[in-house]
């Protein structure tokens, strides 16, 4: 694999659009690095390792909720807003973290949860205690019940991790009470955006983490949060703005006020939506100029290794951003998604929740060839880029052993979908260790355990070698900092041979004089002419393999 000379100048956008290219590295606390030697992640962890986000060359950090929680789904139920959890620190740690962290270049995104809040919340807890009727319960959706004695459940929505959405309470009595709404577990009630204190709580939420540094957040399932007041069924095919509980109109009033708060302040704070819709015209209307900045892009993620596929993903998206002006915004996988070494090795390489087994076999080594181009594909892209901790590394979806399970979509898939913690496994650092490096040598137990071959897939075992999946990484994001056509210019497809790209290649150029082409297909395909080769996933003599990529300087 061969490289020019990096640039020295940094052409990356400054001051307040920082975001628009930026390269943002997502943080599963509980998985990242353990500072305390108790087997879990924490924030002393990452500030350790603040050095390794810096030289690989990341603009900004994302973390998953680093809340107090009773972790009923991995700290996506949050207690409260305010506190750290103990488990990973004080809100002294996150405050010098952030610091830490703006020191060395890296920004902070937070992440906030306005769908619903965790059953031990306080206002939860009020409510419950309050009774109905009671202003208590007017923040939250509870409901008598259908049939003559309420015993039956308001609607039948299906819940995002599969069953029903509504559990009925108990009186003090021990009689049945109200029932209240959860999209995802019980232990999730259901938030009403209907009610001021609702969206007041969330602005002030917003104030505290920027007044303490965070340069923007993450807003979780945000197509949500509104719900239909009638609660009606959902319709077999629901029009724009017609279903009960996913993208109404009236949440966009919600994201201008909060894009108000963002604004005001000196350094505009940034929002990042996670957006989950099919429609591409609905999902850009939440990156209009007043609302979100940027929202994730999971079409790409979900698509198959298809040259097709992928061309048409990235058409749809930056279609879709550009009548508002948005950047797009790439990623591979995240703490949801079944990792890209895997996925990519499978003969069915696209994702879906809904197809998640046990035992689907992977080809590793082919996943982590097409992984190694995807990696260079998505870097070369026009907006920002996410990395999803690990896959750096290059490291597998890891079985986690039944009985060791957390993640509560297994549990209410009835123990058939394997769940999300096969990617949430704490890295490996180190070769050697009880923990491979993620906590103090002799400390306890990772809270998920670790593959006993990933001692060769660490970092200490990829940092000196020039081939690993590390070091590609390292080499990819610091000559895409230096690059300024990948800041400034869009990209404009490119034929191999005439005006067509084969059915197989995808290939693009971003100015006069950068390109990148992957071959996703089995036969090798020819370089351009005269075009010298700046970075390869694999080795390339003269033609392009299958299953790489490269980025190319072009003749002037």
């Amino acid at each position: 694999m061969t490289t020019t000379s990096e640039p020295a100048a940094d052409p990356r956008p400054a001051g307040p659009e920082w975001w628009r290219s930026a390269v943002i590295y997502q943080i599963y606390p509980r998985s990242f690095a353990d500072g305390n030697g108790d087997g879990t992640g924490d924030l002393a962890g990452v500030r350790s390792r603040l050095g390794y986000l810096r030289d690989l060359g990341v603009d900004a950090i994302w973390y998953t909720p680093w809340y107090a929680s009773p972790l009923a789904d991995g700290g996506y139920d949050v207690r409260d807003y305010r506190r750290i959890d103990p488990a990973f620190g004080t809100l002294e740690d996150a405050e010098a973290l952030i610091a830490e962290a703006r020191e060395l270049g890296i920004r902070t995104i937070v992440d906030v949860v306005p769908n619903h809040i965790s059953a031990e919340h306080e206002w939860f807890r009020a409510a419950l205690a309050a009774g109905p009727g009671s202003p208590e319960r007017e923040r939250f959706w509870f409901h008598d019940g259908a049939g003559p004695d309420g015993a039956q459940i308001p609607t039948g929505w299906v819940s995002s991790f599969q069953g029903q959405t509504w559990t009925r309470t108990t009186n003090p009595d021990g009689t049945p009470g109200q029932w209240y709404l959860h999209l995802f577990t019980p232990e999730q009630p259901d938030l009403n955006w209907n009610h001021p204190d609702v969206r007041q709580e969330h602005e002030d939420v917003l104030r505290f983490w920027f007044d303490r540094g965070a340069a923007g957040i993450r807003i979780d399932s945000a197509a949500l949060i509104v719900k239909d007041p009638a609660l009606p069924e959902v319709p077999e095919t629901p029009g724009p703005g017609e279903h009960p509980h996913l993208d109404r109109d009236e949440i966009h009033d919600i994201y201008r006020g909060w894009r108000r708060v963002a604004d005001s302040y000196a350094e505009p704070r940034v929002l990042v939506g996670e957006v989950w819709l099919a429609d591409h015209e609905r999902f850009a209307q939440y990156l209009r100029p007043d609302e979100m900045h940027t929202a994730f892009n999971f079409d790409f993620m979900a698509r198959p290794w298809d040259a097709k596929e992928l061309r048409e993903s990235i058409r749809m998206t930056l279609e879709a951003h550009a009548p508002v002006g948005a950047p797009a915004t790439w990623v591979l996988s995240n703490h949801d998604v079944t990792r890209p070494v895997t996925r990519y090795g499978r003969e069915d390489s696209s994702f879906d929740f809904a197809a998640k087994r046990f035992g689907t076999p992977s080809d590793l080594e082919l996943g982590t060839r097409r992984a190694r181009a995807a990696a260079l594909l998505v870097a070369a892209l026009p907006g920002a880029l996410y990395v999803y901790q690990g896959d750096e590394l290059g490291l597998p979806e890891a079985e986690v052993p039944k009985e060791l399970i957390q993640d509560p979509m297994h549990f209410r898939s009835n123990g058939v979908d394997p769940g999300r913690d096969g990617c949430r496994v704490p890295l490996p650092w180190t070769r050697t260790g009880t923990s491979l490096g993620f906590g103090p040598d002799g400390g306890g137990a990772p809270w998920l355990p670790q593959p006993t071959d990933w001692r060769d897939r660490s970092v200490e075992a990829q940092a000196g070698d020039p081939d690993s999946m590390l070091s590609l990484y390292r080499r990819a994001l610091h000559l895409r900092r230096g690059l300024p056509a990948l800041h400034t210019e869009e990209l404009t497809w490119l034929g191999l041979d005439g005006d067509s790209q084969g059915d197989d290649v995808v290939a693009f150029t971003r100015g006069a004089r950068f390109a990148c082409v992957v071959n996703l297909g089995t036969a090798p395909v020819p370089l351009p002419a005269g075009a010298t080769v700046l970075l390869a996933s694999g080795s390339v003599d003269g033609e392009i393999g299958p299953d790489t990529a490269v980025w190319l300087d072009l003749p002037s």
